[in-house]
């Protein structure tokens, strides 16, 4: 059986990698080995590796310190994952590790796999975010890697731009949407029942990650959205916290101060799967940074406005609003949502993100390539790469 090693750190990440472990799982010739890590195993991110429990065996945890969440923390428990890590990747010896992203978690992980000669099967590369240091890392992942999946044409090119040789690169378009394509989304009575909330007559949901690049502090940044937000009384404002990067603590603070000074705001530290989705199903738009609102939303014919530079360079549908860390301009956004205007380019748009079967797909070339010699990368010439760019 050829083993295939999944590392996790994040519950969006989780959400995008399930069906793709569940098909390692179902096939016979392959074998998952699953290590959690992160945000997954802090009870303050909501200790989401219950959840994971549930559906898969792990078989490696490991704890790290985000409760501080600062860069000099993080940047110490990049150092504590790469120890332990190593350890586990070479006890487990994978014939193929899988990584997904642009974390920091994610680049030790491509380190310690280098390091220990393990072949790494990276996803979603080849894409931009100019405010966020995950740009930088995400490059530095493909460097690192022998595979790619990448989720639109324009990003396959792009990495073969970067050196990678054609055959290495795979334009599966982005495990998200196929997720919800095949997630049971809950009726809006069971989705209200599982928030203990009724839903308004108008909704927004937030999700605002630290913009990691901006000249602006994560508490002046999110300080501005919530000035915005309280414009909106009538409005259910359903938020979900901010991830484990520098700066996501602070956020999260005040999300708890202003849900306990609004009686139109209710927060959750992980929706999960499932929730989230059927959240976006039945709210008017999305509000903040999250890459799901540019990935995933459109899919479900939803508006997103999308704050800051977080996600800038991104392809996006047409039912995306961008919009600076402003309070004005935020609020004009969201009075946008509700146009005659908005409503039909959100009915008509098409998320560039949309694939059929991209976890087959990719099961298909972990099982199918030959892993002899992989790790020794020629870099792929300019001059011929513009022979199919």
């Amino acid at each position: 059986m050829r083993k295939i090693a999944f590392i996790t750190a994040t519950r969006a990440e989780y959400g995008l990698l399930k069906p793709l472990m569940q098909q390692v799982i179902e096939d016979s010739a392959l074998k998952l080995q699953l290590i959690v890590t992160g945000a997954h195993l802090s009870r303050s991110f909501g200790e989401t590796c219950k959840e994971i429990e549930k559906e898969f065996f792990i078989m490696a945890k490991i704890p790290l310190d985000l409760e501080k969440n600062t860069s000099k923390t993080n940047s110490l428990a990049m150092a504590k994952l790469q120890s332990e890590l190593t350890q586990i990747l070479d006890d487990l010896d994978p014939d193929i590790f899988v990584i997904l992203g642009d974390r920091y978690e994610m680049l030790t992980a491509a380190t310690v796999a280098m390091m220990l000669h393990i072949p790494i099967a990276h996803i979603h590369g080849g894409e931009v975010t100019e405010g966020a240091q995950d740009d930088a890392i995400r490059h530095a992942i493909t460097k690192l890697s022998h595979l790619h999946f990448t989720a639109t044409e324009l990003y396959r090119k792009r990495v073969i731009q970067m050196g990678e040789e054609p055959w290495r690169v795979y334009n599966v378009g982005a495990l998200g949407v196929e997720n919800i394509k095949k997630i049971q989304l809950l009726s809006k009575s069971e989705f209200e029942e599982s928030i203990h909330t009724k839903l308004k007559k108008r909704n927004l949901l937030v999700t605002y990650h630290p913009e990691t690049l901006s000249s602006l502090s994560p508490k002046e940044q999110f300080a501005e959205i919530l000035e915005a937000l309280k414009v909106f009384e009538d409005t259910l404002l359903i938020f979900t916290k901010a991830n484990a990067d520098a700066g996501g603590a602070v956020i999260n603070t005040m999300i708890d101060t202003f849900v306990q000074k609004h009686h139109n705001a209710i927060a959750f530290t992980s929706l999960g799967q499932q929730r989230y989705f059927s959240a976006v199903a039945y709210v008017d738009g999305v509000v903040g940074n999250s890459s799901s609102g540019i990935l995933e939303v459109p899919s479900l014919h939803t508006a997103t406005i999308n704050i800051g530079k977080r996600q800038q360079g991104r392809l996006a549908a047409e039912s995306v609003i961008n919009t600076e860390i402003d309070r004005d301009e935020i609020i004009k956004a969201i009075q946008m949502l509700y146009t005659p205007e908005l409503q039909h380019r959100v009915k008509t748009s098409t998320n560039p993100y949309e694939s059929d079967r991209s976890s087959e797909k990719i099961v298909a070339v972990l099982k199918k390539t030959d892993i002899v010699g992989i790790l020794k990368k020629k870099f792929y010439d300019l001059k011929a790469c513009n022979e199919i760019l």
